[in-house]
């Protein structure tokens, strides 16, 4: 079965560097025209780390700050979505090409600025609530429907799989495509296979 064309999920906090690496792979490739139907699944890792006993990061005021580039990363996905490719990457380089906070609000505004989005409509959506509440929703729809426990993890009809990918696509749009084809590929073609890891990484 052709991976081509196929829509899938993909989860993503913008602390992980191996969720940037995948993020990045797809952008590139959607961006230089691949036809893939992506829907982009929140996952906090802050909640899948809390210790037993602690209160949900979610109902935690103290942890709003560790939330914002993600509620922010919402926002402008599902109201400005014709910026949405741009700002989710320039969210994950603010911190792993950047070294910058993203519990910084005003570096999320420079994030937003150079994106051509206007930071007060995004804040003003956070504000709202409704970001925070739909950041819950879709965190505990990936672990209770998928088992989901980390970034990057794909979602393909009722399998899931996180993903490790180690390399960037550094704006190669047919590097970025071919790397997707072959994730989906192995959901498609190989669904057997349930563990792949080389045990020492290439220099």
């Amino acid at each position: 079965m052709s991976p081509v064309g196929q829509s899938f999920g993909v989860t993503w906090d913008y602390r992980c560097p191996f969720a940037r690496n995948a993020h990045e792979h797809i952008i590139t490739a959607i961006e230089a025209g691949a036809p893939f139907d992506v829907t982009w699944v929140p996952l906090s890792l802050s909640e899948m780390h809390r210790e037993e006993g602690d209160p949900s990061v979610f109902d935690d005021p103290t942890k709003r700050a560790v939330l914002l580039s993600m509620e922010v990363g919402l926002v402008v996905r599902d109201r400005f979505p014709e910026h949405w490719l741009g700002v989710h990457r320039a969210l994950f380089g603010l911190r792993h090409d950047e070294g910058g906070d993203l519990r910084d609000a005003s570096a999320i505004r420079g994030v937003l600025e150079r994106g051509n989005v206007d930071p007060d409509s995004v804040f003003a959506e956070v504000e709202s609530g409704w970001p925070l509440d739909t950041f819950r929703k879709e965190h505990e729809a990936a672990v209770r429907d998928h088992g989901v426990w980390g970034v990057p993890t794909f979602l393909v009809g009722d399998q899931a799989a996180f993903v490790r990918v180690m390399t960037r696509p550094d704006g190669d749009a047919a590097l970025g495509q071919r790397t997707v084809e072959h994730i989906l590929g192995l959901f498609c073609d190989v669904p057997e296979l349930n563990e792949f890891k080389h045990t020492t990484i290439p220099n």
